[in-house]
């Protein structure tokens, strides 16, 4: 009951001293607002990136062209010994007659061509499309596809995919570190900003000494307070995440330029930025007010 008492009091206490010194207070609250919505830009190009690069590596194909002259049983041996490969995660057959039908879709001019071919007349080659689950292992994985019998040449965008992955690897790293850097100055920022708010309050804490208030009474109600002005610090960029992804992603219909470039889906994405956003901003506001305690006014 004692430890209730003691926390209730000190929530209605951080509570008075957040309105009571207001002016500071809004200092603080706009020291979060401000970083948290650089942090919530970064998390959504961040995310976006991601999304993009997943994508574009989930469409990334090697295509296995087959011997000519290759008969239906060899055609099933290929693709046992594709199966057993480690790095495989989806293959999928196409005729030499398949290819030539769609050629002749997307053409005229192919069409005019290959109108007169017979099936024994088509020069075309049956390909295996496969699908790898790691990208970052693809040369490999097309070096091994060569090895098999009656495989002939083995294409997937050598040397550009490579250099896709390279960059999307830098990318991720460059937006990771981004995030990790905002949230670090945030709390730099915020330490600094509570401080002089709890410094101009120190006479107050020293009343609190003289009437016996132990040190961890004195800094409960600042470590709520810290705890509030987090919370009210994170509301606006909340509430700005929402809308603006949210208009941003309707007005686009969830892709930019082209199918390629698709936005991450507001649900459940949004929640998780905003809940990420709330804890950075609680997380903050009560290591700033701890700090601001414990080390300024050496309590």
């Amino acid at each position: 009951m004692k430890t209730l008492r003691i926390l209730s009091r000190s929530f209605r206490d951080a509570l008075k001293g957040v309105f009571r010194n207001f002016s500071l207070s809004l200092a603080s609250i706009s020291c979060i607002t401000i970083t948290l919505l650089v942090v919530s830009l970064s998390l959504i190009l961040s995310s976006n990136v991601n999304n993009i690069a997943s994508l574009i590596e989930e469409d990334v194909t090697i295509v296995a062209f087959l011997d000519v002259d290759i008969t239906e049983d060899e055609t099933n041996k290929v693709l046992e010994d594709i199966k057993k490969l480690d790095n495989i995660d989806d293959v999928e057959f196409q005729s030499k007659t398949e290819i030539a039908s769609e050629m002749k879709d997307s053409s005229e001019v192919y069409a005019n061509i290959m109108n007169g071919w017979t099936e024994e007349e088509n020069p075309l080659q049956s390909t295996y499309l496969v699908k790898v689950k790691n990208i970052e292992s693809i040369g490999k994985t097309a070096n091994e596809l060569k090895k098999i019998e009656h495989v002939g040449t083995v294409k997937y965008g050598e040397g550009m995919v490579e250099q896709l992955v390279s960059v999307f690897k830098i990318v991720r790293n460059i937006s990771l570190g981004t995030v990790v850097a905002l949230i670090i100055v945030t709390v730099f920022l915020i330490t600094n900003t509570i401080k002089i708010t709890i410094y101009s309050r120190k006479r107050e804490i020293e009343i609190m000494r003289l009437v016996g208030a132990s040190n961890l009474n004195i800094k409960i109600p600042f470590l709520f307070e810290g705890l509030y002005l987090g919370i009210m610090g994170a509301i606006i960029p909340i509430v700005a995440t929402f809308y603006a992804y949210s208009i941003l992603y309707e007005k686009f219909d969830g892709k930019m330029f082209s199918e390629f470039i698709r936005l991450v889906n507001p649900t459940p994405f949004l929640y998780s930025v905003s809940g990420v956003l709330l804890l950075i901003g609680m997380f903050v506001g009560m290591l700033g007010s701890l700090q601001a305690v414990r080390k300024y006014l050496k309590i």
